[in-house]
């Protein structure tokens, strides 16, 4: 077992990956210790397993952000380093033709809540991955790029119910439920500026049979979450993740080019 790594976890309801987290932690399956929770809901059932592992946890409510941006946006604090242009420019979770005051509250509160949260996570410093579960708040370029300091070392993990790329998305196991899927399933991928956007660390799927309700698509979803999840954080612990940008060139001459994971061989 190498040097242990200080994981951080974003919450925002029951945290049963947190909890699938936490035991893989203390029993030797992750390299690594949890260094704090934080969640933007106040009483959640994932602050409580926190509290019973002895973990440290705060709450960085959203809420109180938007009211008052909705109240008086012309006064509205911001963080002194946020550039809206910048950030506008980077972001991938609107469209280009949306109108620009939706976009500009959305960035504007994100990033005064999510300058509250750099600064509580700062005080557990060091942190080396941060991984949400269950986390139901999209993460703009503001916090991305504070937290992530070296764009070719990603270390912000998500979970998301859907075999990536399909069903993005708040309701991955529903929309492909929904769909008629006869294959379920889970994605871990890194963060970028989109919506469950980033590249793909690792997948795991399951059968749904046509007797299965949506109770039990979740039911098997969320078992191969819980293997999933502390796989891949044991991989990054490791140093195995390795993010490597490639260059496709189609048949009618197009180029595109994509950041994809690959994972090393142990050595």
């Amino acid at each position: 077992m190498g040097k242990k790594i200080r994981i951080g976890s974003l919450i925002s309801g029951g945290g049963t990956n947190l909890q699938a987290i936490i035991d893989a932690c203390e029993d030797g399956r992750i390299d690594g210790e949890m260094a704090f929770v934080a969640s933007d809901q106040a009483g959640v059932k994932g602050l409580e397993r926190a509290r019973n592992h002895n973990i440290a946890s705060f709450v960085v409510e959203y809420g109180p952000f938007i009211q008052a941006y909705r109240q008086d946006p012309a006064n509205f604090r911001l963080p002194e380093d946020f550039d809206f242009s910048e950030i506008c420019a980077k972001q991938h979770l609107f469209p280009a033709d949306d109108p620009e005051d939706r976009i500009r509250s959305f960035l504007c509160t994100r990033a005064a809540a999510e300058s509250r949260l750099l600064s509580e996570i700062k005080a557990h410093a060091p942190v080396d991955l941060l991984v949400l579960a269950g986390f139901m708040r999209n993460l703009t370029p503001y916090f991305i790029d504070r937290f992530n300091t070296d764009p070719g070392n990603p270390r912000i993990m998500n979970i998301h119910p859907a075999i990536l790329p399909s069903f993005p998305g708040v309701d991955g196991y529903g929309d492909t439920f929904r769909y008629g899927c006869k294959v379920g399933g889970c994605t871990v991928h890194f963060i970028d500026y989109g919506e469950d956007s980033g590249p793909i660390i690792g997948q795991r799927a399951f059968p749904i049979l046509e007797t299965d309700t949506l109770d039990d698509v979740k039911r098997k979803g969320l078992e191969q979450e819980w293997q999933l999840y502390p796989e891949c954080i044991q991989n990054f612990a490791r140093g195995l993740l390795k993010t490597v940008n490639m260059t496709h060139r189609l048949d009618d001459g197009r180029v595109y080019q994509r950041t994809v994971v690959k994972i090393a061989n142990p050595a």
